[in-house]
């Protein structure tokens, strides 16, 4: 069988050809559209939103609410968020930061597990997980372990990533594959981020209130079971405890709503707009749901949230994700070197 060509020409593929039999790890992540364009946005959100995980709506009520109206409204002002973070190639691989920064990332765990090949993957968009599964079983890869960057576990988000691979499982079944769920409450993770605030906040002689941000969810995902809300709020007291905060020193927020339905509760906006109300006024914001920084931290809070807790009479300092620190390969690392005994 002939080596497939790379699904991608990103630098964390071009790591040296794995032995048959060989380990391989895939670093997950959402996935971001290839440019800032309303045309680039539209394939990313189609594909995203269409994804029953994502949007569990019957088909014949949702397609033609998408196509027809969320698509053509949506895309072009996404488009432009897009556009006020795209990273220049002067000096660096330009681009979507999320795309950027998970392929550093991959590079730094590579670095961290020499005897593996480490390559990123995107669930939505490029390059494209079932793609990039593929490759590595060209490669000669026998053993496949599958990292989302998720660290806590949603059916919206690791149960799709864990769709695809149940599908690649079965028509590769001479693969050995493994996927790590969560590690919401690892203690390299927890020890990863509580530095990364730390060092932040030296810098920056900031000691304000701090607020963790997550990604939101439809309140309806965890009436029926799933554990984020729970997860999401276990890593913030894990944070904050290691960081020895008073409880009323911290508070948690979650982000990113979309559509009419009820989603988790308190959301970040209405969380800076009571610690405004309360006489706080200096507060940072740590996203550590996200691994690296994306649309959500660099466009939603760190300029939005920002310029909106500004006219409240505040200041917001955002403390960016871990993205390629060498703490956060170390961690990732630690992860998987238990699989691979």
């Amino acid at each position: 069988m002939s080596t497939p060509a790379p699904p991608t020409a990103s630098p964390s593929h071009a790591a040296p050809a794995t032995a048959a039999g060989g380990a391989a790890l895939v670093l997950v992540n959402l996935g971001t559209p290839d440019a800032p364009t309303p045309a680039a946005v539209r394939r990313y959100l189609s594909e995203f939103l269409h994804d029953r995980r994502v949007v569990d709506l019957t088909r014949w009520l949702w397609c033609p609410l998408l196509h027809f109206a969320i698509l053509p409204l949506r895309s072009p002002v996404v488009a432009r968020k897009y556009a006020s973070i795209w990273m220049s190639a002067d000096g660096a691989p330009g681009g979507s930061p999320l795309a950027v920064h998970t392929r550093e990332l991959a590079q730094a765990v590579q670095s961290e597990l020499p005897q593996l090949q480490v390559v990123d993957a995107m669930r939505y968009g490029q390059p494209a997980l079932a793609a990039v599964l593929e490759w590595l079983r060209g490669r000669g890869a026998g053993r496949i372990v599958v990292l989302p960057l998720y660290p806590q576990y949603s059916t919206s988000t690791t149960a799709s990533v864990a769709d695809v691979l149940a599908r690649f499982g079965a028509a590769a079944p001479e693969i050995e594959l493994r996927m790590i769920e969560d590690y919401h409450l690892d203690a390299g993770w927890i020890a990863a981020v509580a530095e990364s605030i730390r060092r932040h906040r030296a810098t920056r002689g900031s000691g304000g209130h701090l607020l963790f941000s997550f990604h939101g969810l439809p309140r309806r995902f965890i009436e029926r079971g799933d554990p984020y809300q729970r997860q999401c709020e276990a890593s913030a007291a894990a944070i904050a405890a290691t960081l020895g905060l008073a409880d009323d020193a911290w508070s948690l927020g979650y982000q990113s709503r979309f559509g009419r339905e009820e989603w988790l509760a308190p959301s970040t906006a209405d969380t800076l707009a009571s610690l405004a109300g309360r006489g706080i006024h200096d507060v940072d914001v740590v996203a550590p749901g996200f691994a690296v920084d994306c649309i959500e931290t660099l466009e939603e809070i760190a300029m939005m949230l920002a310029e909106d807790f500004a006219g409240r009479g505040g200041t917001l300092r955002y403390i960016p994700c871990l993205n390629a620190e060498p703490d956060h390969a170390r961690a990732l690392a630690g992860l998987v070197r238990p699989l691979l005994g």
